[in-house]
């Protein structure tokens, strides 16, 4: 079954680290973009960080977490990952990896979520002192 997993989230106080990964299964990831997106209770699902498959690995952030979120991925694992610091209260949510190979990888392209057919369950993050 070809899917995503997601895995590390957890609760943690304000100003705190977690790293969540994204597990691949039957995908073939390496050409294509992957992006991470998180959904508030209440709010819209919300694209959060991505990274490209070519050699530069370009990687882009929503303004809210860049300098905070670093998005990564290892290909010959099938893995993605996003560390994130410096956590706050607005990061809570449930975070999600998804992926397509027809997604190319920009700033705006990459945050489109109805353009992404493979996602993951989801990861709960909550970010509480």
């Amino acid at each position: 079954q070809k899917r995503l997993v997601e895995s590390g989230g957890g609760l943690v106080q304000p100003g705190g680290s977690l790293t969540l990964s994204c597990a691949s299964s039957r995908l073939d990831l390496q050409d294509w973009t992957i992006a991470w997106f998180r959904q508030a209770p209440g709010k819209e699902r919300e694209g959060v960080a991505c990274v490209g498959s070519s050699d530069r690995r370009p990687t882009f952030y929503t303004d809210s977490v860049r300098g905070r979120f670093i998005v990564s991925r290892n290909n010959p694992a099938g893995m993605s990952y996003l560390q994130m610091n410096g956590l706050k209260p607005e990061d809570t949510g449930i975070y999600f990896c998804a992926t397509d190979p027809d997604v190319t990888t920009g700033q705006n392209s990459c945050f489109r979520r109805q353009s992404y057919q493979y996602w993951g369950q989801g990861t709960q993050v909550l970010v509480s002192s």
